[in-house]
């Protein structure tokens, strides 16, 4: 378990002197989309039906609005806080070029997202740049979400929207509301079968890697990458190991030394970093990434 002393105050609460935390690197890593930047540096965050500021001011870091029954019930387990990652980045730090990508970005944490949102989520990241993700999820929360309770730094923010409320949408409707092009046709029939019922996502959380990511792809829009990004970040399959551009570019360039399939390399990092392949890949997209490798 992450240590830090918890203080609770005027609707904050303040993580003190917590290491393996810096909010740049925990929502730029590309495992969220529902986030924004704000001038003063700080990051607000949409989850779980709730609105949070995070912002870190030295070695704290302050988390607001919220309280510490709501942070025990839902952030703790959001910012992944039950886990030790120091013993995950010295366990990984024994690879020469993972010490060097975590030094990069060492304040990163895997988060634990809403399953149904996740899925929905990277569906619509197939071939597809960030900010076109971020736009299209918060156009789908503005206009079939629940308005949050919640006014922060002047705006309304709005609910990522259930299962129901997308299989109940009209097609052409929504695809000229959301503007996500072939992947709302995907979005909307995943929708009707997790509504119905036919795949039941928190039988996930109890399956195993390869049996999870069966699963997973029987959904329509659902691949190999796909469904590792979801298994990771929604389901707590720490060995998934999403590949990407930037990570298919990073393993080239490092381990494999020659183009290689995108399947071989993901089973690659499986056998290369274990149970930590997750981790590995986070340290590895964000390094990759903000150091233009293999571009």
């Amino acid at each position: 378990m992450e240590k830090y002393k918890l203080l609770e105050k005027d609707n904050k609460i303040i993580l003190k002197n917590i290491e393996n935390f810096h909010p740049k690197h925990i929502f730029e890593c590309g495992q969220a989309f529902r986030w924004y930047k704000e001038e003063d540096g700080s990051y607000t965050t949409i989850s779980y039906g709730r609105v949070l500021n995070v912002k870190k001011e030295g070695k704290d870091v302050i988390l607001y609005p919220t309280n510490k029954e709501e942070f025990e019930k839902i952030w703790m387990h959001y910012f992944d806080l039950e886990r030790d990652y120091s013993s995950i980045k010295k366990e990984l730090s024994k690879d020469p070029i993972l010490k060097e990508a975590i030094g990069f970005g060492d304040g990163i944490r895997v988060l634990n997202q809403e399953p149904f949102e996740i899925v929905i989520s990277f569906i619509i990241s197939a071939n597809n740049q960030i900010p076109r993700i971020k736009k299209s999820i918060e156009t789908i929360s503005l206009n079939y979400g629940k308005k949050i309770d919640t006014k922060l730094k002047g705006k309304d923010y709005y609910s990522f929207p259930s299962p129901k409320e997308l299989a109940d949408a009209e097609l052409e409707e929504f695809n000229k509301i959301t503007k996500v092009g072939f992947r709302g046709k995907r979005v909307l029939a995943t929708s009707k079968i997790i509504e119905k019922g036919e795949l039941e996502l928190q039988a996930i959380f109890h399956m195993n890697r390869d049996d999870g990511k069966e699963a997973l792809m029987t959904l329509p829009g659902v691949g190999p990458k796909v469904s590792d990004c979801i298994l990771l970040f929604a389901f707590d399959k720490d060995e998934a190991f999403p590949v990407d551009v930037w990570v298919k570019r990073v393993m080239e360039y490092f381990y494999l030394k020659e183009d290689t399939n995108v399947k071989h390399i993901g089973e690659h990092g499986k056998r290369i970093f274990g149970s930590l392949a997750g981790f590995a890949q986070q340290y590895l997209f964000y390094y990759a990434r903000e150091k233009g490798i293999g571009k």
